[in-house]
């Protein structure tokens, strides 16, 4: 099937029946997309088929407040064309959840966001928890989102990575020991007695640092599935 112009792209998939998730890449990168819609059908399993969808304009990393902002209506229409038929309800996979309260209000899906859901999973036992992440510039975002699910009490604060976000995730081995060393900063420098892995692209990170990490690890994309899964299921 040919893709028009300004339309979201799809990612390869097998064939999709009734109660598929729809998960939005809403940065442009179309490996990344694949990575993430992986990563989601394996925490949902056969009984909730994915589609992966990327977004038709933006940047291929989020990585600004900017970029967050102008990520919210490509989200937005990409999951109106998405709603419908067999789509049973839409993952925003960004952590910073751009589009997702629009989304919520204009398609009446249940609809789950890495970053609400993970925040959300990470501080549901009232334990103490940090944020792992390698985005600089986001950093007040997190915080403020952080605030207003109203999670400040638990919240032990932000340890980023050095180094260049881009270029970290073209390199998975040093992205996966810097992500480890803010992991262990949150831990034992800030007393968190979970981290959660700030950030839809690094969704395979999150996977290996669960098992290495002595400390619990929340992993944003399953995070959001096992979010939506519950909702599903009500």
């Amino acid at each position: 099937m040919l893709r028009t112009a300004g339309s979201p792209r799809t990612a390869g998939s097998p064939r999709t029946a009734a109660g598929t998730v729809v998960l939005i890449n809403p940065n442009t990168s179309a490996a990344t997309t694949a990575m993430m819609t992986a990563i989601a059908r394996r925490a949902l399993g056969p009984a909730h088929p994915v589609r992966g969808v990327t977004v038709a304009r933006g940047p291929r990393m989020l990585t600004d407040p900017a970029a967050l902002r102008a990520a919210a209506p490509e989200v937005l229409a990409a999951g109106a064309a998405a709603a419908g038929g067999d789509c049973a309800a839409l993952l925003v996979a960004a952590f910073g959840d751009p589009g997702l309260a629009a989304l919520r209000a204009a398609t009446g899906l249940p609809v789950a966001g890495l970053g609400e859901a993970a925040l959300l999973e990470a501080a549901a036992d009232g334990a103490p928890f940090g944020i792992a992440t390698t985005t600089p510039l986001l950093a007040d975002a997190i915080t403020a989102r952080v605030a207003e699910l109203g999670l400040s009490d638990r919240y032990t604060g932000l340890r980023l990575t050095a180094g260049v976000p881009e270029r970290l995730s073209a390199d998975p081995a040093v992205l996966l020991d810097r992500l480890e060393r803010a992991v262990r900063a949150c831990a034992e420098r800030d007393g968190a007695r979970t981290v959660v892995i700030g950030g839809g692209p690094l969704g395979e990170a999150a996977e290996e640092l669960g098992a290495r990490c002595a400390v619990r690890i929340v992993a944003p994309i399953p995070a959001a599935c096992r979010s939506l899964a519950r909702l599903l299921t009500e």
